[in-house]
């Protein structure tokens, strides 16, 4: 881990819940745009949260009536970590093998191939999608 993000005043963290609607994907897209700015990797983040958050509205509780998802988000100096938290759901986010034919099933494979790392934390109760995005030197 970063000794950037062993220190506190490093640290920044912002927390948005919700509504587990498709609409509200291009919501948290804003929501991380909002508080990544014109820096180089907020494409690369709000990619990373529409397929996250599509997985969770698609695969969870969270997509269900009255169903919500969450965003985290904490930045060092160097280092992004992007959480969607859902509703649990029978099955653990998994890499799939996707057909040239299949619509769906490439998600966490783009998440894995943007990132520096991604996992997963928790149970059908509810779980944590998280990735860790590298931040370049702002001037």
């Amino acid at each position: 881990m970063s000794s950037t993000l062993n220190s506190r005043k490093e640290i920044h963290r912002w927390c948005r819940n919700f509504p587990g609607t498709k609409a509200q994907i291009s919501e948290a897209r804003r929501f991380v745009t909002s508080y990544l700015g014109d820096r180089p990797e907020t494409y690369t983040a709000e990619l990373v949260v529409s397929e996250l958050a599509t997985n969770a509205i698609r695969h969870t509780r969270s997509g269900q009536a009255a169903g919500q998802f969450g965003v985290t988000l904490h930045a060092g100096t160097t280092l992004l970590i992007l959480a969607v938290h859902d509703g649990g759901g029978p099955s653990n986010p998994h890499l799939r093998h996707a057909e040239n034919t299949d619509q769906s099933g490439r998600g966490l494979h783009l998440v894995e191939s943007l990132t520096a790392r991604w996992g997963v934390h928790g149970d059908q109760g509810g779980r944590t999608v998280w990735a860790l995005i590298p931040l370049g030197q702002t001037t």
